[in-house]
């Protein structure tokens, strides 16, 4: 048996916080222990393993702010996640044998005061996922980089997420190109979707709707979910009168209030559909539970699969698993999960 603790920025819905979680569930039924330890875990806003009790979380350092006016949200994740660990190690009771650590690197040398090995997950390089508009920005993130990059290469062991995130890490980090990454792929809780679903749809799309298509992604500008309107008005005018009837569009995305940039992309998006015409062809959810989820996978007619450059994409995985095709953006991790005209497009 092995205990493994696992220590996570925020542990609420997302494809790294599904990826830790399904992570935690393998090794559970496998006889090990498992305890999560995160900065913040709302019970409103989680997968349900980490609510019921299935698996143990704890949350420290929800108190300490998120940013400073708007501004400096990558400092406070690195101070919160620096704190999780401090209480990990010199706090709490649990003694681990292996620490799974992910997205934030900057806490690994307080991991390392433990006797764990450190394992450290990278689903993509930190320092190319921001601007660096300004002289000040540039030198507040120079330095933030220089730390990420440093304290990646402690971890006794670095995976990625797909060949794509290998080949970016390598040439984005270049002082580790001797530690290069072994891929270790995301898969599913099979388990969860073999189960039957709750309800047909939930009242989610017209009953009319025979071409249903599904997008799910979180209300992000990076996940280019504009891409599925654009396609959407563009079919309406490739198709006839009588095929365009059935035609709905359900864009299921993570919403969480305390981010800005989910209200504001959510208002962005109803108003492109608006400006289309298209707001009786869109259902818009934010949110969602698995049982939705899995009733949306086994009635849609295809998944749209919109971001570009995706580190890797665990929704491909869960539609392509429920026997759906998926129509995915040419590039990043789809190219290493979709066969073109197999499995997808």
């Amino acid at each position: 048996m092995v205990r493994v603790a696992f220590i996570h920025p925020d542990l609420g819905i997302g494809g790294a916080e599904r990826l830790v979680v399904d992570a935690g569930l393998a090794l559970k039924s496998c006889g090990h222990e498992v305890h999560y330890f995160t900065s913040h875990h709302e019970k409103s806003h989680c997968f349900e393993e980490t609510r019921n009790g299935t698996l143990d979380v704890t949350c420290v350092g929800d108190w300490l702010p998120r940013h400073c006016f708007g501004y400096f949200y990558a400092f406070w994740a690195y101070i919160r996640m620096i704190y999780v660990s401090f209480y990990l190690i010199f706090v709490s009771s649990w003694r681990m044998d292996v620490i799974f650590c992910d997205q934030v690197s900057v806490c690994i040398p307080v991991l390392k005061l433990s006797k764990a090995r450190i394992v450290f997950y990278c689903h993509y390089p930190d320092m190319l996922l921001t601007h660096r508009k300004g002289f000040f920005k540039k030198m507040y993130r120079a330095l933030l980089d220089s730390l990420e990059e440093v304290t990646t290469g402690m971890a006794d062991i670095i995976l990625v997420n797909s060949n794509f995130t290998a080949e970016t890490f390598v040439s984005t980090f270049t002082s580790l190109r001797n530690q290069r990454p072994r891929v270790l792929y995301p898969s599913l809780n099979f388990s969860t979707f073999d189960t039957t679903p709750s309800g047909k749809s939930d009242g989610l799309f017209p009953p009319s709707a025979k071409f249903v298509f599904l997008s799910i992604n979180r209300y992000e500008r990076k996940k280019n979910l504009k891409l599925a309107l654009e396609a959407l008005n563009w079919l309406k005018n490739l198709v006839n009168d009588e095929e365009w009837k059935g035609v709905h569009l359900i864009m299921a995305g993570g919403y969480d209030d305390r981010v800005v940039e989910n209200k504001e992309h959510y208002l962005e998006l109803r108003k492109l559909a608006d400006q289309y015409n298209l707001i009786s062809k869109v259902t818009f959810l934010r949110s969602f539970s698995d049982s939705q989820k899995l009733s949306l996978l086994n009635c849609c007619t295809c998944l749209l699969y919109t971001p570009s450059h995706e580190h890797f994409g665990i929704v491909p995985i869960e539609a392509m698993y429920m026997k759906r095709p998926v129509i995915a953006v040419n590039s990043g991790g789809p190219l290493e999960t979709v066969q073109d005209e197999v499995t997808g497009f």
